[in-house]
Formats: C-alpha cells, sequence, structure tokens
C-alpha cells in the first residue's frame, strides 16, 4: 500500500520511526484518515512587515494571524481524489486562539513526476510550494519547501525571493511521551525568521470508508497546474 509521501521518499521511507510510517502512510491505499490533536507550545512571529501578508492570507486560511502559547489545535489530514482524478491528503491545521479559532489549509498531491509533493494552500489553492521529504538519522521527518508560485485565473508566476519564505518543517516521535513533536519555520532570506509553530500532539486512525471527507475540509477551489 503506497502513499504519496512513500512514493516520494523511496527506501529512505523506511528510516522513519515507524509511527511516522503510519501518520505519513495515510493515503487512499492504506484506507486511513489520521487527526491529531494536541498543543503549540509557541506560535510566533518575526518581522512586523509580515502583518499585511498575514491579514491577507487570513481571509483564505493562509498563515496564522495572531502570535500564541499553550495553543490548542487540530490537524485533520484525510485523503481523497480531487476534481482532477489526483490522490490529495488535507493538511488542514486549526488554532483554537482566544476569540476565534484560526485555519491554516493546504492539499498536498503527488508531482507528475513523482518526484516532489506539490502543496496547494488556502482555501482556492492560489499559492502552490514544491516540498521535498527526508528521513533524518533519528528517524524524523524532515521537510523543506522549494518554490512557490501564484496562479489566478491565466495568471501563473512564480513568488518573488524578497517577498517569499522558505520553509523547514520537523516531525518526530516522542517514544517516552507517545506524542508527535513538530515545528515549523518559515524563513526570508532578506528579512530573516517570518513565521513559525512548535508544538506536540497525539493521533488517531479512522477508516475513510466510513469518516469520509467531512463538509468544508475541502477547498473552495482546485488547481490544475502542477
Amino acid at each position: 500500500m503506497t502513499s504519496i509521501f512513500r512514493t516520494v521518499m523511496g527506501a529512505d521511507f523506511e528510516r522513519l520511526h515507524p509511527e511516522l510510517q503510519r501518520r505519513f502512510s495515510v493515503g487512499l491505499a492504506g484506507g486511513e484518515a489520521c487527526t491529531g490533536r494536541g498543543v503549540m507550545d509557541r506560535i510566533w512571529h518575526g518581522s512586523g512587515l509580515l502583518k499585511p501578508f498575514l491579514a491577507l492570507g487570513t481571509t483564505r486560511n493562509i498563515l496564522v494571524p495572531r502570535t500564541g502559547r499553550n495553543v490548542p489545535f487540530t490537524i485533520e489530514n484525510v485523503p481523497y481524489a480531487d476534481g482532477f482524478g489526483r490522490e490529495t491528503v488535507t493538511f488542514v491545521r486549526t488554532f483554537d486562539l482566544p476569540g476565534r479559532a484560526r485555519r491554516f489549509d493546504a492539499q498536498m498531491v503527488l508531482s507528475p513526476k513523482g518526484d516532489r509533493v506539490l502543496d496547494y494552500l488556502g482555501t482556492h489553492q492560489h499559492l502552490a510550494s514544491d516540498l521535498f521529504f527526508r528521513a533524518e538519522p533519528d528517524g524524523s521527518l524532515l521537510i523543506r519547501s522549494g518554490e512557490h508560485r501564484f496562479r489566478e485565473g491565466p495568471v501563473d508566476v512564480r513568488v518573488p525571493e524578497l517577498i517569499g519564505g522558505e520553509a523547514e518543517a520537523r516531525e518526530s516521535f516522542d517514544d517516552s511521551t507517545g506524542r508527535f513533536r513538530i515545528q515549523v519555520r518559515v524563513v526570508n532570506r532578506h528579512f530573516g525568521p517570518l513565521f513559525g509553530y512548535e508544538g506536540s500532539f497525539r493521533a488517531t486512525y479512522t477508516d475513510i470508508r466510513t469518516c469520509g471527507v467531512r463538509p468544508g475540509l475541502r477547498p473552495v477551489r482546485e488547481e490544475a497546474r502542477a
């Protein structure tokens, strides 16, 4: 049973901690969805220059507009076939911030060549990033972003380096607590650290044949361009 993550990592997938292997085996072939529930120890912002972009991104569930500590959150990884027939896995994060919960939506698909994962961001998939996966010596998973693109109608442009950010996510499993740990950091080459969060969660698995994809989890608009 091959998930999009196992496909893109190849033999390197076997070097992941067994709990990470199960979590990233979520897919149509395996028939499981994964829901993580936990706490973000910290959600942080860097340069104040990011504030206008955070405010704009909030309207499309991209990034998180507020900082906080000890913030309860949920991450939903549910596989489905999108409108173009591609296997897709949701990465929908909901942060229970004071006053109002905020979402950071992403949907991941395998690139046509199978050499990377495409990460479509937000409710309308206007932003897309290339993601590259690597197992670390300790069994943790390192994910790094590549090129970012903006797409709307006929527009298809690369996001300039000046306003873009390089994302790095590290996910591991702590055997002593039975929890996954996650750390995300986005850095701009010119302005330094922009945004990030770190925390831990427990995961539960459900059969997608019975749970399906709940309303509101899929994006409003789907982008066909890889």
